[in-house]
């Protein structure tokens, strides 16, 4: 882990602004309202990215039964933090978290970053040009 950022799941700690402001500025997001991000937190498993001053500098949040599905979503490194690899520290801490590591099947959807997601297993799905999967699912 880079030692002068850390991630958190205490949602009290969350740029509630700054993520709508992201989102909004996201080519999957414009649509939503800040309702709509104050909803999608409160019904998530949230992961901060944050420096060691606690400013927050990334987002990103998961959906799941904690058992068969997980559903990774809004990945998010803010611009002035890009390239440091957090979004590589992110995505590694989300899929040791406790409460991911063992589901199932782990999803995703990117229009640009497969190959962040490839080296930690996921694959694309189907001719899908977005969806990409983690799956440890055995099948008959």
């Amino acid at each position: 882990m880079n030692a002068e950022f850390y991630i958190s799941t205490e949602k009290s700690k969350l740029n509630i602004s700054r993520i709508h402001q992201e989102v909004k500025n996201s080519y999957w997001g414009d649509y939503r309202t800040m309702e709509m991000t104050k909803s999608t937190i409160e019904n998530s498993i949230c992961f901060g990215v944050y420096s060691k001053t606690n400013e927050q500098v990334g987002f990103a949040r998961v959906l799941t039964d904690k058992l068969v599905l997980a559903y990774i979503m809004d990945v998010l490194i803010f611009d002035a933090h890009k390239g440091k690899g957090l979004g590589k520290m992110l995505i590694e801490y989300i899929l040791n978290h406790p409460i991911i590591k063992n589901v199932q099947t782990i999803a995703l959807k990117t229009k640009d970053a497969h190959g962040l997601y490839e080296p930690y297993g996921f694959n694309r799905i189907g001719d899908s040009s977005m969806w990409m999967a983690k799956d440890r699912a055995k099948y008959n």
